[in-house]
């Protein structure tokens, strides 16, 4: 008797009972992969914000080496949490710098930019971890996921945060509309 060995789809593991945590497999599997774009997506922001805190020069040297800095550091301990919240849903994260160059929208930066570059540059980073944010929310709220859900809602938070300081940092000008 010939054993047939089960697909599996890429990065995610062969299901498994996952009943002590109540959801159902097939919207699991929808936040899982959610889960690993963004996994991919921050591999690649870390690897900017890496790159830029090396090799940031000129007057705002002081400021932004260390705002990087904190940013890595940040994006670190987020890229652990988001690989470790995917072995909490019983399934496989992502764990190749091959895939994270192959799934990631987020483009690594090769050349060395100016200051002000740099931070545009993280701007449109944060653009594509906040889209990947509230595709994880969307998918997670689906699936009554509220670990993930309250997980991913704690990261936006942030980098919205974090966003508006780098905007205010690279603005020329005030951006914000009166409303009162």
């Amino acid at each position: 008797m010939t054993l047939v060995k089960p697909i599996i789809i890429p990065h995610i593991q062969k299901e498994r009972d996952m009943n002590y945590l109540g959801f159902e497999k097939t919207t699991v599997r929808k936040t899982v992969k959610n889960l690993n774009h963004l996994l991919a997506n921050y591999h690649i922001y870390y690897q900017n914000l890496r790159n830029f805190h090396w090799n940031v020069q000129g007057e705002n040297f002081f400021d932004l080496h260390d705002k990087f800095e904190n940013l890595y550091n940040d994006a670190r301990l987020k890229i652990d949490e988001i690989a470790e919240r995917i072995l909490t849903l019983r399934h496989k994260p992502m764990s190749t710098l091959s895939d994270y160059l192959t799934y990631a929208r987020i483009k690594e930066v090769k050349e060395t930019l100016p200051d002000r570059e740099m931070v545009l540059t993280l701007l449109e980073n944060h653009k594509v971890l906040i889209e990947d944010f509230r595709k994880v929310l969307a998918s997670a709220a689906e699936s009554g996921d509220e670990g993930t859900v309250d997980m991913i809602g704690s990261f936006l938070e942030n980098i919205e945060k974090s966003s508006w300081m780098l905007d205010a940092w690279a603005s020329k000008h005030a951006v914000f509309d009166h409303v009162w």
